[in-house]
């Protein structure tokens, strides 16, 4: 599949490009910035969401690099390129590790082209996350992975995008039944508050994309259904092993804002 700068409209918002922006990227085009203005306006806490999501990723990726020997990344919706890619944190500590990155934004996909002529241990699979097998069999796949060692799975803010009748669990049991056991699954995901900015937000994503579901706790937790869900469990972003803090990621003496507590975050293992 080709992918140039020609095949990206930048008449219509794209999830990727929104993020990019509320996380101070520069790869987003007016229409982009306007439904980002509208979080930053009518839900101001909303860049603070993105940070404490990304931050998150990075500490799982670090952990699962430094803590074991999984060096194997499969990042399913990984999004535009920011600082601390799941291939720069996972090759800063070991740098034989192998990243494939799967994303259909047409400008995720140049910039995966980029990041080819720098980097040969990563791909970008141009590939729907709720088809998992297109992407387990993908060539660019098969010749950076090995499905017989323990993989990674990456699914960093991408299942709240899956509508309900799309059946979230069916990606991750697919992945689950795929690797081996000692593999590794990471999800953030929005996390319902039961809250006014909760249902402004998600009312948001609806009206522009069309997609974008909050689920409770359990809900996320259910996703991992047959995964050990590793301590601290199902918390929010910001309280998932936090750098900062003292203690078994007791989050501290600081109180979350009502904001930060709309992005969970857990780490699981298959046994």
């Amino acid at each position: 599949m080709t992918v140039d700068g020609s095949s990206i409209d930048s008449s219509k918002p794209s999830i990727a490009r929104v993020y990019d922006y509320l996380l101070g990227g520069k790869d987003n085009y007016a229409v982009d910035r306007e439904i980002g203005d509208v979080f930053k306006r009518d839900l101001p806490g909303s860049v603070a969401i993105a940070f404490a999501n990304r931050a998150a990723l990075t500490r799982a990726v670090e952990e699962i690099v430094t803590t074991t020997d999984v060096r194997q990344f499969i990042d399913l919706g990984s999004g535009l390129p920011t600082a601390d890619n799941v291939h720069q944190v996972a090759q800063r500590h070991a740098p034989e590790s192998r990243v494939v990155y799967v994303d259909t934004d047409p400008q995720v996909l140049v910039h995966g082209r980029a990041l080819l002529e720098e980097n040969d241990r990563t791909r970008v699979v141009p590939v729907d996350v709720r088809s998992p097998e297109a992407i387990r069999t993908h060539r660019d796949t098969l010749e950076l992975i090995d499905f017989d060692r323990p993989v990674a799975v990456v699914l960093s803010a991408i299942l709240h995008h899956v509508n309900d009748e799309e059946d979230p669990a069916r990606i991750v049991r697919y992945w689950r039944d795929q690797v081996p056991p000692g593999s590794y699954f990471f999800v953030s995901h929005f996390r319902s508050g039961n809250n006014p900015e909760t249902a402004e937000a998600e009312k948001v994503l609806q009206q522009t994309f069309g997609r974008g579901r909050w689920r409770t706790d359990e809900e996320i937790a259910s996703l991992l259904d047959g995964l050990e869900i590793l301590e601290p469990g199902i918390v929010p972003a910001p309280l998932w092993r936090p750098d900062t803090v003292e203690g078994p990621w007791s989050g501290g003496e600081r109180e979350l804002t009502v904001w930060e507590r709309l992005i969970a975050a857990g780490l699981a293992r298959k046994g």
